[in-house]
């Protein structure tokens, strides 16, 4: 029998990034078939996939670019197949878009970022990759757009003291929203850090002490190799 295959959406402006997640996703027992939506690249169908991934971006949810519509619609169309989807940071808002309404993700006032605890709400503890962030979780977090926690259809796994919708599920369907930014190893901290150095300080980071209080996150990303495992069995 065949590896199972996820479907991983890169929706930056390059497919080549520090985390280098693909490659780790293909590491962990999955055939990683990779497209460039950020480039408008998408499969024909979605025959033959069991799990999608979906990337950060620096674009919004809500932004009237064509990637972004197409992506849209292949939410809509995974969810009705029952194909299990895991989003971080624009992957995570796309999803809430795409499956709870457009009027879910919005503009914060302030940017939120930094290596923060995150505590996890009841939901969590039977969950079936966010089990291991009970009772707090470790993270690097940063964005300016945020996804509501009111939706109905939406369960709260993880909550900061910015952000009272840091991690999700949908319904009770294999479908999760992260986000920050678990994907980040400790010792890619540093040179992801530098590498957005200039927009990090406009933000607010202070770059030295992000990079003194980077972890491993351990606990954090075993939501990603849960994922994995997930599709994989």
């Amino acid at each position: 029998m065949g590896r199972k295959r996820l479907l991983y959406l890169h929706n930056g402006q390059s497919q080549q990034t520090i985390a280098r997640l693909d490659d780790r996703f293909e590491s962990w027992g999955l055939e990683v078939d990779r497209h460039w939506a950020y480039q408008n690249q998408f499969p024909a169908d979605l025959t033959g996939y069991d799990g999608i991934f979906l990337s950060g971006s620096p674009h919004g949810a809500y932004e009237d670019i064509p990637f972004i519509h197409r992506e849209h619609q292949l939410i809509t169309q995974a969810a009705g197949l029952g194909i299990p989807m895991l989003g971080i940071c624009f992957g995570s808002q796309i999803l809430a878009s795409a499956l709870c309404g457009r009027d879910q993700v919005f503009r914060c006032p302030t940017c939120e970022i930094g290596n923060k605890w995150l505590q996890a709400t009841p939901a969590a503890a039977g969950d079936a990759i966010a089990s291991g962030i009970v009772p707090q979780v470790y993270m690097f977090v940063w964005h300016n757009d945020e996804v509501r926690a009111t939706h109905p259809d939406m369960t709260i796994l993880a909550a900061s003291d910015q952000c009272p919708n840091q991690i999700w599920r949908y319904k009770d369907q294999p479908i999760w929203g992260i986000q920050g930014h678990p994907e980040i190893t400790l010792r890619q901290a540093p040179l992801w850090f530098e590498q957005n150095r200039a927009t990090m300080e406009r933000d607010g980071a202070d770059i030295g002490h992000l990079i003194a209080t980077a972890d491993e996150a351990a606990a954090a990303k075993s939501m990603l190799t849960r994922f994995a495992a997930f599709i994989a069995s």
